[in-house]
């Protein structure tokens, strides 16, 4: 068949509400700055309150990637599980007006959790502490992969979030096996170190045995070989798996395709808001995969998408990456 779209993503759904928190006000609240926590409904609800200047977008990590894409003129698509809430319903709508399709209509279920929703607070040093209530999106299983979506996909990107339940496992099975069926490649992103520590044997089996790319920052590819030896990490995964991507805040891009091995210059900047740099490096990269330019060139437009997000407040870039890759002569 022939292939619908250009990059299909699978992950949480997530409402992000962003507010400015400065360490004090961290202290006070008992946030762990710069990392991600995962707090209870009750929790939630007393953060949301707490949020003096709260922007709301659908957000999600690779949800934020999908839409980056979409904003380079690809076909994009997102599958994932919202609950017929007035938050469920903001997210529908929210994806769609980026551009993407949404094919998981919002479940009307009174037993389903609310809408998940992350309250990000952002420090004056740009650096953001996330406090995610998992909720609807959490519970995305087989049931909710759109098989004609996932078979349409020429590149498909999953959410290791996901991976916390046996029932995100399934989706991903299924949906990878849909989109090869179809002749599409499937990758992952490793999401974050603690994830990948609590499913460490399993990411590397999936690695090995299931993907065709993987991207992830140094520390998860650390934690994923137990090393603290980034080139021996490397090296391990590229034997695994034909395409690895690595970065590092403020440090080269890693790429390393079928044992070649390439680095992506980056100009280190003060960000305003570091949230959703490495979802946006992931559309560029993804996109110019899509587009055929090329691994280098891939490297570059996901670095550029990078510099692009962290200039602002907010995880997904406000002009379009096509603007922007046009303004650097990366298309």
């Amino acid at each position: 068949m022939s292939n619908t779209y250009d990059l299909v993503g699978i992950g949480n759904a997530i409402v992000d509400v962003i507010a400015h928190g400065n360490d004090a006000f961290l202290a006070d609240m008992g946030i762990d700055k710069g990392i991600m926590q995962l707090i209870d409904k009750d929790r939630a609800e007393t953060l949301y309150a707490a949020m003096t200047d709260r922007v709301q977008t659908a957000g999600g990590s690779v949800a934020n990637t999908i839409a980056g894409a979409a904003s380079l003129g690809l076909k994009t698509a997102f599958l994932g599980k919202v609950k017929d809430d007035e938050l469920g319903r903001f997210y529908a709508d929210g994806m769609r007006a980026d551009g993407s399709d949404f094919p998981n209509p919002p479940v009307a279920d009174m037993d389903l959790p609310p809408t998940s929703r992350s309250m990000i607070f952002v420090s004056s040093d740009g650096e953001r502490s996330m406090n995610t209530y998992l909720g609807a999106g959490a519970d995305f299983n087989e049931a909710d992969v759109d098989v004609d979506t996932a078979k349409a996909a020429r590149w498909m990107f999953l959410e290791g979030y996901l991976y916390d339940k046996p029932e995100g496992k399934s989706a991903f099975t299924l949906a990878g096996q849909a989109c090869r069926a179809g002749g599409g490649k499937v990758g992952i992103t490793l999401s974050d170190p603690f994830c990948v520590d609590r499913h460490r044997d399993d990411f590397r089996n999936l690695i090995a045995q299931g993907m065709d790319f993987t991207i992830g920052n140094h520390e998860e590819w650390l934690s994923l070989y137990q090393t603290s030896d980034l080139d021996a990490a490397l090296a391990e995964a590229a034997g695994a798996c034909r395409l690895i991507v690595c970065t590092h805040s403020g440090e080269a891009v890693k790429i390393i395709h079928q044992g070649t091995r390439c680095e992506v210059a980056v100009t280190p900047v003060t960000p305003v808001d570091a949230t959703g740099a490495g979802d946006q490096f992931a559309a560029g990269f993804l996109g110019g995969m899509a587009m055929d330019v090329g691994i280098a060139r891939a490297g570059e437009m996901g670095v550029a998408a990078a510099a692009e997000v962290i200039a602002q407040i907010g995880p997904r870039p406000k002009r379009s990456l096509r603007a922007v890759f046009a303004d650097q002569n990366l298309i």
